[in-house]
Order: C-alpha cells, then structure tokens, then sequence
C-alpha cells in the first residue's frame, strides 16, 4: 500500500521554525505519512488568497488528508474543524472560510467535526500555535486511519463559515469583473471562469478596452504572454482557467493599480 498523503497549507512562512515544528508533529503521530508543501507563503492572516491556493491546487494532489492554516483569529471563539469531502477526502483546519472554496470543487462537504477538544489533539493547548497543538496532530491522526467521527463532536456542514466572493456579471456588450488576488508577477486573477467566457463569445484575438476605476486601457484577448510584445495587457486563461489581466514583462497589478476587489469593465475595443 502506499503510504498516507498529508498536503500542508499555511501562512507560517519559511524564516521561523513553525512549519517545521508542525512537520515533526505529523511525523511522530504518523511516521509513514507523506507530506506535501503546497506552500508557506501565504501573505499572513491572508484568508482568501490561501482559501483560493488551496482550491486551485488539491485537484493536481492525490486524495489524502489536506491540512491548512490562515488563523487570524486564533485562540478566539472560531471553530477547528475537520471535514470529508464527496470525493472522499479530508481537510483540517480553521472554520473561517479557508476550506470551505476547495471542498465546494471537490464534492462538497459531506460530514465535519469540531476538533478543538479532540483526542487527538497535544497538551497543553497554546492559545497561539493550534497548527502545532490541534490541527497538525488531528490531520496526522487521520491519515493514520482514525476514523473522522472520532476525531470531534459532529457538525452540521450548513454551519460551516462560507467565503464570500464577488460574483462577475454583463451590462449590455460589457462584461464586468472583479480582482480577486494576484500571484508574485503580478497578474491579476479575475472571478470569470472558462464556462462564463464562453457564454460570453469572447475569442482568442480579440481587441479589448479594459475600464479600471475610470482609466480606459486597450488590450487583447491572447493564448499566452508570448503572443504579445512586451508591455502589452493582455487577458488570458490562466492554468486554473479563470480570466486573468497581465502586462507582459510586467506588473499588471501594480503598474495598472489594481487592487483587490477592484471593479474591472471590459468590452470589445
């Protein structure tokens, strides 16, 4: 058999040891876990950038136990909780919105418990660090094969914390969009997805003008950053195919002032 998966998402970064400590909870609970960074680098307290890494990468991870951390309210009256998955997977982490976007992709969640009293959790709690002393343990514990119902008191899944996205939508021949967030080159990802471009009929090629609170920026709809000269804005798919805005050889998000939630109106040119 192979061993157990473990994926591991925080925004503990990499310059003080917590990733590490939590790495060795895991590994005395669990020895023969694997466990996959997907990253650290979450910017902190930074909810909905890990909520959107998390979704955007468990589909390309095996199924296995998915542990995240982005706990700006820790040792506050916010749940820990642990979930299954329709396609039978399962998370750890806190009930602020962090997993709620990942296992909507994958299935929904069928079944949650409250672990902030589990068994399996270490002692003494700290009321700082519960990625060491109660997720890192539980999400051991349970790809150990512990079973998830004993790992907490159960929990209706409808009371489970939602994170809440603005939703894109048309005005006439304008479709209007959102930023989201924005990876380390600065390309803007956008709240339309494939199936929503193709409703709208946009085609590969074609010119656009993209109204940014007020200012009016020509661009093109392109395959990829090589199909335009450098400083051109384009809008692409991105590999998650989701809209994206990007300036070739640039800072979309920066040079153009982009912020997050900021309103994007783009049409044909």
């Amino acid at each position: 058999m192979s061993a157990p998966l473990i994926t591991f998402l925080s925004d503990y970064g990499v310059e003080d040891p917590f990733v590490g400590i939590c790495h060795g909870v895991m590994a005395t609970r669990c020895p023969s876990a694997r466990v996959i960074d997907i990253t650290h680098g979450v910017p902190r307290h930074d909810v909905r950038f890990g909520a959107l890494a998390l979704r955007d990468a468990l589909p390309f991870c095996p199924p296995g136990v998915h542990l995240a951390v982005v706990d700006p309210e820790v040792g506050a009256e916010r749940r820990s909780v642990a979930l299954r998955t329709g396609e039978d997977r399962l998370m750890v982490g806190p009930d602020n919105g962090l997993l709620t976007l990942a296992a909507e992709n994958l299935g929904g969640v069928v079944e949650a418990v409250e672990v902030g009293r589990s068994t399996h959790r270490l002692e003494p709690v700290s009321a700082t660090f519960h990625g060491r002393d109660i997720f890192a343990p539980v999400a051991a514990a349970l790809a150990d094969g512990q079973p998830l119902a004993g790992a907490g008191e159960p929990l209706d899944p409808s009371e489970l914390v939602e994170l809440e996205l603005p939703s894109s939508r048309s005005d006439g021949d304008t479709l209007i969009a959102h930023a989201l967030t924005q990876d380390r080159f600065g390309n803007v990802i956008l709240n339309v997805t494939h199936e929503q471009l193709l409703q709208r009929g946009l085609k590969l090629g074609t010119a656009v003008e993209v109204q940014i609170d007020g200012r009016r920026v020509p661009g093109r709809f392109l395959s990829t950053f090589a199909d335009a000269p450098p400083g051109t804005v384009l809008l692409y798919e991105d590999a998650q195919h989701h809209l994206a805005l990007a300036l070739n050889r640039g800072s979309a998000a920066d040079e153009l002032g982009v912020a997050r939630d900021a309103e994007l109106r783009i049409r044909p040119a």
